[in-house]
């Protein structure tokens, strides 16, 4: 099968190498020529398909694999970080990260088997989760079951990415931007040159100012999850003393939009124009949900129960047990800002109550 590729001009290309077994589909890894060699921006999810997409695809942008010069990495999720292992076997090539992220990177392969488990189920019977939900988890940590099998795990960056800094990237002007909120360390990548335009048609140049590498930032149709990755010390902490990914998601919205980038080229569905007006959708749309929360909140729920009233993309009897533990996570990060907000208080503990003021 030929690989899925799109020249969007100017030494831009954009791969889409699959990700088994989920909805999203592919992963689009985008590849940019330099005066030293190719660099990729993403990798794709560790899977021998996978691989094979992103090396064909790498093949028909007219280059070897073995020329890939350097991985810049949006975030650490592993269908952007997952190859770039294999990336660096092949051809060398540095890996480079925010630093936020390689520390969530570098916290994970250090962590004590089981670790993470009894983390995660401290703080599902905190936020009221019932013995139904933890009682599994509790199963797998007394069989041992506390790490993920092993197996071939993504490259540790040998650089950062530091937020602001023009990139080493010699024939480009490639500006980090660092867009916390989906993850920690999160960024995005202004390509500071003048659209090539549409070719075709004298179909008119894009205006704006140059194409934005969105990562998972800012998609066209989907409002991306919102991540917490709290060291577990923190979870004694009161909420209004811990992070706000949300409100740090909500402000590099608003440091995109004022960049106002030609074409955004995300890391999943289509490259898109109208930066703008997307943040003002996703803006507005986190506005209403935050304000549906709050009413939700006229009396006392544990994150747990508010998770379950919240609206989602199906009813909550048929969200799977693991989605459900990610549900009461984005119900604990709205909380969190409207904490922060001064909207919502604690009212009780053990399990965390909270209400409106």
């Amino acid at each position: 099968m030929a690989p899925q590729v799109i020249d969007h001009k100017g030494g831009v290309w954009s791969i889409a190498v699959p990700i088994p077994d989920n909805p999203l589909g592919h992963t689009l890894v985008h590849l940019l020529e330099t005066d030293r060699g190719p660099v990729l921006i993403d990798t794709g999810w560790d899977d021998p398909d996978s691989w094979d997409a992103l090396t064909a695809g790498v093949t028909a942008c007219g280059f070897s694999p073995a020329d890939l010069h350097g991985v810049l990495l949006t975030h650490h999720h592993p269908d952007h970080h997952g190859l770039s292992a294999r990336v660096r076997e092949t051809s060398g090539a540095w890996i480079a990260m925010h630093d936020a992220d390689a520390a969530v990177v570098r916290r994970t392969r250090e962590a004590e088997p089981g670790q993470w488990l009894d983390y995660v189920i401290a703080k599902l019977a905190a936020a009221g989760a019932p013995d139904d939900h933890l009682e599994p988890l509790r199963a797998a940590r007394a069989a041992g079951r506390g790490r993920k099998p092993p197996g071939r795990r993504a490259a540790l960056p040998d650089r950062g990415i530091e937020p602001g800094a023009l990139l080493d990237l010699p024939g480009r002007r490639l500006r980090a931007v660092w867009t916390p909120g989906h993850t920690p360390g999160h960024v995005c990548l202004h390509l500071e040159e003048a659209h090539p335009g549409r070719q075709g048609g004298g179909a008119p140049a894009h205006t704006g100012s140059g194409r934005l590498f969105s990562g998972d930032h800012l998609l066209p149709g989907i409002t991306p999850h919102i991540g917490l990755y709290e060291e577990p010390a923190e979870a004694a902490l009161d909420l209004a003393d811990r992070g706000d990914p949300l409100g740090d998601y909500l402000a590099s919205l608003e440091r995109v939009a004022r960049l106002a980038p030609a074409e955004v080229l995300p890391a999943h569905q289509h490259a898109f124009p109208d930066a703008v007006g997307r943040v003002r959708e996703l803006l507005a749309h986190h506005e209403e949900r935050l304000a549906g929360l709050r009413t939700l909140l006229a009396e006392p729920l544990t994150p747990w129960e508010l998770a379950r009233s919240m609206r989602w993309n199906r009813p909550w009897e048929q969200i799977p047990h693991g989605s459900r533990t990610i549900a009461v996570s984005e119900a604990e990060v709205h909380l969190r800002h409207l904490v922060k907000r001064g909207l919502v208080a604690g009212v009780g503990a053990d399990p965390w109550r909270f209400q409106a003021v």
